[in-house]
């Protein structure tokens, strides 16, 4: 499985460590509450809902450099809305969790 990054945060802060650390600290405050609100909406077969989550958290995942990943996202996303199944919850999931750990370290 492709490992997150910091590739595309270090080219947005330009060197600029203190807008770096801000962009982290941002993602590590936002991804935890988005992750448990689609996981609540995944559990109660909210597939609407679920799917807009997907879509918000393809942000974070974007720019954590995970570019199959975000592939993987976008199929699930348009599964939720389409066919209104969570077929490929857990491919997401374990794209969720590698963040949540990835993010643990910084």
């Amino acid at each position: 499985m492709e490992q997150p990054n910091l590739a595309y945060i270090d080219t947005l802060s330009g060197g600029d460590e203190a807008f770096k650390q801000k962009l982290i600290d941002i993602i590590k405050m936002e991804f935890p509450d988005e992750k448990a609100v689609y996981l609540k909406n995944i559990e109660e077969k909210n597939f609407e809902a679920a799917a807009e989550n997907v879509h918000k958290l393809k942000h974070k995942i974007s720019i954590l450099g995970l570019e199959k990943s975000y592939e993987i996202a976008t199929e699930f996303e348009n599964d939720l809305k389409d066919n209104h199944d969570d077929v490929g919850k857990e491919a997401f999931i374990s794209i969720l969790q590698n963040i949540t750990t990835f993010l643990a370290t910084l």
